[in-house]
């Protein structure tokens, strides 16, 4: 069986922008506050963080809960994993993710500045500095059989689509505008050409775009 490369849940503002510009330490999404973008899948009940039992159910929800279903890998950009730039100097500190990484798979983080992996938990870092057809083909293996997630941000996505390597997206357009940052697309017309496409609009107010490979 083919092992799809998918982007999941994946949010965009309405004018395409993935995160903020001035990334440090304590803003990782920069300008731009991820709990606001990510509102849409903090409300469900299918929401990782969740402990109060609450949350929405329904198509919000579905996608949520579809995050991790036959994920063996991932795959992300270095600015995903922390805020450093240059060369590792600081080889103790092991990246935003804390003790429990929320992946639960191997994760290949792509850097021009390899470094020692890192285990957490049942989380294992790679640090990779390959092109994306080879970075994908070591997190194939790595999955056993199951799909391969590119978890971003937007320039490691935009990356990937211009290797053509994608297969699937699931990309949550959120009713909110920022003017600057760090931008998937200018309009999900741009992969009409190489994607089929479905528009399925969501009570909380998202609209998510479905990507399937012509």
């Amino acid at each position: 069986m083919t092992q799809l490369l998918r982007v999941q849940n994946f949010t965009v503002s309405s004018d395409g922008i993935a995160a903020g510009e001035e990334q440090t330490l304590e803003q990782p999404f920069g300008h731009v506050d991820p709990q606001r973008l990510m509102a849409w899948a903090g409300a469900t009940a299918g929401w990782p963080n969740r402990t109060d039992g609450k949350g929405s159910r329904g198509l919000d929800d579905y996608f949520t809960r579809d995050f991790s279903h036959n994920i063996g890998a991932e795959i992300m950009g270095r600015n995903k994993f922390g805020p450093q730039r240059g060369p590792w100097t600081d080889h103790e500190w092991q990246g935003w993710w804390g003790d429990e990484p929320p992946f639960h798979t191997p994760v290949f983080v792509l850097t021009h500045h390899e470094r020692p992996s890192i285990e957490l938990s049942d989380t294992t870092f790679h640090f990779v500095d390959a092109d994306p057809a080879t970075v994908l083909a070591q997190a194939r293996e790595a999955a056993q059989g199951k799909d391969v997630r590119l978890g971003g941000g937007a320039t490691t996505v935009r990356e990937f689509l211009d290797a053509d390597l994608v297969d699937t997206l699931h990309v949550a357009v959120s009713p909110l505008k920022y003017g600057s940052g760090i931008k998937l697309w200018d309009s999900p017309d741009e992969l009409r050409d190489r994607f089929h496409l479905d528009v399925v609009p969501s009570p909380s107010g998202v609209t998510h775009h479905l990507f399937w490979r012509k």
